[in-house]
């Protein structure tokens, strides 16, 4: 219970943070108000968009790390004080994943303790991310397992797979925003006409049709993000393939596949890199990760490994 609090806290923090600086900014680029007396003003709903759209996602991006170490509870391991040989190993293993990767300041590398089977990888650039472990992953997998598991987290950040999904989320958001309520704006335009002056504005019009398109946008938004995130993963298991090996890469996830109920589904997109939330039939569109059985089946048939 105590965990969860902190987390709703944190994430509120987070939100609270994120409204206060984009307030900020756009009053400092002196965004007008986007609605005038004399209709939209389009270029100042543009830059509204842009700025609370990818504004939001890159300020998460830029504290990512502190974040995921605050909510997860992150120790980072520090590489000139290592007593321990299993975290010795970790930090080596990741280090040496990573300059095979041309990864050339290397990750900060966590532990946290949970006994879910999870790693991920976070940070805003891949010069300053972020790779940690559960304790449950370390005891439950061996150690050409876990090698397979950062070999794919090592691989994220080498394609720079945060900052990609972050560009790709803050262009949809800006999308959804702009188009919801451009739309919105003609519809309540139109929706109530005066005989004397033609055309008036309806503000509860604009409001109700503005909030049902952006969630009709958004829905949509979410499958085309899902799809790209899907490739990523994809990319991100040949990565790793390449760097751990193809069989330790593949019984990784098959390790991950029998210790499912052990995976926090439920956890927050920034760490849930290597985590399931593929999901069958209609549901499929909205899954951030392929099926394990997806993953393991283009492993086994890749001819570029």
């Amino acid at each position: 219970m105590g965990a969860w609090l902190k987390r709703i806290t944190l994430f509120l923090a987070l939100n609270f943070l994120v409204i206060m600086t984009l307030s900020v900014l756009t009053s400092v680029l002196g965004i007008r108000p986007y609605i005038q007396s004399y209709g939209m003003d389009y270029g100042s709903l543009m830059a509204f968009c842009l700025v609370w759209g990818m504004g939001g996602a890159f300020i998460s991006l830029a504290i990512s790390r502190i974040m995921a170490k605050m909510m997860m509870g992150v120790k980072v391991i520090d590489p000139r004080q290592l007593h321990d040989p299993q975290l010795q190993w970790l930090v080596e293993t990741v280090h040496s994943l990573s300059r095979s990767a041309g990864i050339s300041t290397m990750p900060e590398v966590g532990i946290y303790d949970s006994p879910e089977v999870n790693a991920f990888a976070t940070g805003p650039t891949k010069n300053r991310a972020l790779v940690a472990v559960s304790s449950g992953l370390l005891n439950r997998m061996s150690r050409d397992q876990v090698e397979g598991v950062l070999g794919h987290e090592v691989a994220h950040v080498a394609n720079g797979d945060m900052v990609t999904m972050t560009l790709i989320q803050g262009v949809v958001n800006a999308f959804v925003m702009f188009l919801a309520r451009a739309i919105a704006f003609a519809v309540a335009q139109s929706g109530r006409r005066d005989d004397n002056e033609g055309s008036s504005f309806s503000s509860g019009t604009y409001y109700i049709v503005q909030f049902v398109l952006e969630i009709v946008f958004m829905i949509l938004g979410s499958i085309l993000v899902a799809f790209v995130s899907r490739w990523r993963e994809f990319r991100a298991d040949h990565g790793g393939a390449r760097l751990a090996g193809r069989d330790k890469m593949i019984s990784a996830l098959e390790a991950l596949r029998r210790n499912y109920e052990l995976i926090d589904t439920q956890a927050q997109p920034a760490v849930q890199s290597l985590k399931i939330s593929g999901r069958g039939g209609f549901l499929q569109l909205f899954s951030t990760h392929p099926s394990l059985e997806e993953r393991i089946a283009r492993l086994e048939t890749a001819t570029n490994l």
